[in-house]
């Protein structure tokens, strides 16, 4: 059982440290107007609408921070997941959307993290904010 534990948390850990450390790129060291200036209206301002381009620059770099910790401390654990499942979804649809997407780098590695954990019983998930909270309820 105790290997089941430890092999969740360290999923949980991984994908979540992942996520945050893009998010904080992305939020501290880029700054989200460069985010959207310099990767997303430069890559994507002929192919959609810049309203568009903006929200998602700001939701995809946001999500990633803020569901990244929440993966991290195991807080929410099944809506951190959900964002981040969005957010994966956006990234590839981005990625097709310019040119064949043959580096599947992207997402495909997160993508198999994060559907392990949704698959997996969160019952096990014990080395978490999330059954803490449980356990004194």
């Amino acid at each position: 059982m105790l290997n089941k534990q430890v092999a969740i948390l360290t999923v949980r850990l991984i994908l979540g440290f992942i996520f945050f450390f893009q998010g904080f790129g992305k939020v501290f060291k880029f700054g989200l107007q460069n985010v959207y200036k310099n990767f997303f209206a430069s890559s994507y301002g002929e192919l959609l609408p810049d309203f568009l381009l903006l929200f998602t620059a700001y939701y995809t770099s946001l999500v990633e921070l803020v569901a990244g910790i929440m993966l991290v401390i195991g807080f929410k654990r099944d809506y951190a997941l959900y964002a981040l499942a969005s957010v994966l979804v956006i990234v590839t649809f981005g990625h097709g959307l310019k040119e064949p997407i043959w580096d599947l780098s992207h997402v495909l590695y997160r993508t198999i993290l994060l559907v392990g954990l949704l698959v997996l019983p969160k019952e096990l998930d014990k080395f978490s904010l999330d059954f803490l909270i449980k356990k004194d309820t």
